[in-house]
């Protein structure tokens, strides 16, 4: 009998790949219900400890608008993007519609790490 990487049967590599599957579901669920989500665009923690911390109140036309310039960064091909959305600037990972940090006060603000700009 052949073993290798402490496998000794196909079952076992079955099992072992189902295993991780499911810890994968689970570790994916937990991320989902630890942020808040408006639609498909989700928000860090710490973009939501931001939006409470700077008194950031949200109408649904701002959300929505978010979300619209969110996907028209993915369109242009960007990946960590600057959305203006009013008075307020928001820090998107675009691939993964992920709001990293928000901003209210943008008076000689310097946003770096950025590929693209959307103002909407």
């Amino acid at each position: 009998m052949n073993v290798t990487n402490g496998f000794t049967s196909m079952e076992q590599i079955r099992h072992r790949m189902q295993t991780t599957d499911s810890q994968r579901q689970v570790k994916k669920q937990t991320v989902q219900t630890n942020t808040a989500s408006f639609d498909e665009i989700l928000f860090s923690k710490h973009a939501s400890k931001r939006l409470e911390t700077r008194q950031i109140d949200m109408s649904a036309d701002q959300k929505e608008r978010l979300l619209e310039a969110t996907c028209k960064a993915k369109e242009k091909g960007m990946k960590e993007s600057l959305v203006m959305v009013d008075n307020f600037a928001f820090i998107v990972n675009v691939k993964n519609n992920l709001v990293i940090t928000a901003v209210n006060d943008t008076k000689n603000a310097v946003f770096t790490n950025i590929d693209g700009a959307i103002i909407n």
